[in-house]
């Protein structure tokens, strides 16, 4: 393809770029104020929940800090990482929807950063400015996307309702929080976070479509990889099965059983990957995503095996495998694969992104077998933290640039 042709096809989905003037870069398309902030955030709330559950820095987050814990490392990234998405995403899915940029842009983001500062001063301000914020924020990029929902051949609809369900659970767990619902804040987050895996695996299907293509392509390979929904859509419905059953019936056996379905079905996804004429689990960018399905399968697989010997009584632990590991994976290989692409460079694997990938998988494993060495738990979580914060340093130092700077093909956005 010639470098015209290239620059043709990339300019399709910003045929309705607004015509706002004197737009910084870091403002220029929806993902980059988004990772120049979720970068930062991550790497220095990891390090501070570190200190806080290894038991080396005293919070209290109105008496209750695991659970406020939990919610912050689900809604609170949840929601950045659904803006980046679908504020990047959508005007290419969708032609005529303008792209959120300038001013719109920076608004949302300060609505963010200020849902994150209402956490952390929770105590001081109270749960409702708190739930107003952070309600607000994920209410306006639901509304930012109803695109997708409104869509007649509902093609993308389901990353909309996987959102719309997310806000009726972070409804529902303020409406706990406050005393308006009886059920405990901690079931409501174990809802959440299957929700959140739902999202994950649709999201997936997309990301890996754009980006193993654009990698074969780069590298002249004659192939198509194409993620077919079937096999996404029966790892969803054991999730959503596994996430029913656990809230109404936790002690029950058959839930094991469930999630070794689920662990099961999650793994098969990656058989994908296997194409007709070409091997590609050898590629950098496959392995990064097959090991985000790996540890989303270990940690239902392990919660499993957890119901049915009791003795062992690791099952939220062996939970992290799912959110320090499957989740938090797919953070960095998003934020990696966005960052390249979208900013008119080829994606491109280097010791960087080996050394990201690697430490989540390694913090994920420490802080994932804690049960098998309580002696040394406030260490592993201390250490897991510290380790698994060093991806997003990485990125800050390598990336950042990027973010701070016209696209490299000098195409808006």
């Amino acid at each position: 393809m010639s470098q015209i042709e290239e620059k043709s096809h990339a300019t399709n989905h910003y045929l309705y770029y607004p015509d706002e003037k004197n737009i910084p870069p870091y403002l220029a398309y929806g993902f980059r104020p988004i990772f120049l902030v979720l970068a930062p955030y991550m790497l220095i709330s990891m390090l501070l929940w570190g200190l806080v559950l290894g038991g080396f820095l005293h919070l209290e987050f109105l008496g209750d800090t695991l659970t406020w814990h939990i919610y912050e490392m689900l809604f609170g990234l949840i929601t950045a990482g659904i803006l980046a998405f679908l504020a990047t995403g959508l005007p290419e899915l969708f032609p005529g929807l303008i792209p959120l940029v300038g001013k719109r842009l920076k608004h949302i983001v300060i609505l963010w950063l200020l849902g994150r500062i209402s956490f952390w001063f929770i105590d001081i301000t109270g749960i409702y400015l708190t739930a107003f914020l952070n309600l607000a924020m994920l209410g306006w990029v639901i509304w930012f996307g109803k695109d997708a929902v409104l869509d007649k051949l509902q093609r993308h609809a389901s990353i909309g309702y996987a959102a719309v369900a997310l806000f009726i659970i972070e409804v529902w767990f303020f409406a706990s929080q406050l005393g308006f619902a009886i059920t405990s804040g901690m079931d409501i987050l174990k809802v959440a976070l299957g929700a959140i895996v739902v999202l994950v695996l649709l999201a997936l299907r997309r990301v890996n479509m754009e980006a193993i293509n654009e990698i074969l392509e780069d590298k002249n390979i004659d192939d198509v990889f194409i993620s077919r929904p079937p096999k996404t859509n029966l790892a969803i419905f054991t999730v959503i099965v596994f996430t029913i059953v656990e809230f109404l019936y936790p002690q029950n056996s058959a839930l094991a059983w469930i999630g070794f379905a689920c662990g099961a079905a999650i793994l098969g996804i990656t058989s994908e990957y296997k194409l007709e004429n070409k091997f590609i689990l050898n590629q950098p960018y496959v392995i990064y995503l097959a090991s985000i399905y790996a540890l989303l399968s270990i940690g239902y697989a392990l919660m499993a095996w957890d119901l049915l010997n009791p003795d062992i009584n690791g099952i939220n632990h062996f939970r992290h495998f799912i959110t320090s590991g499957g989740i938090g994976l797919s953070y960095i290989a998003v934020m990696l694969i966005i960052t390249w692409a979208h900013t008119g460079r080829h994606i491109t694997a280097n010791i960087y992104t080996h050394l990201m990938v690697f430490f989540i998988i390694f913090a994920t494993f420490m802080r994932g077998l804690i049960p098998f060495f309580e002696e040394y738990t406030n260490e592993l979580y201390l250490y897991s933290s510290i380790i698994w914060s060093i991806p997003f340093a990485i990125y800050i130092k390598q990336y950042y640039k990027f973010l701070l700077n016209p696209r490299a093909d000098g195409i808006k956005g």
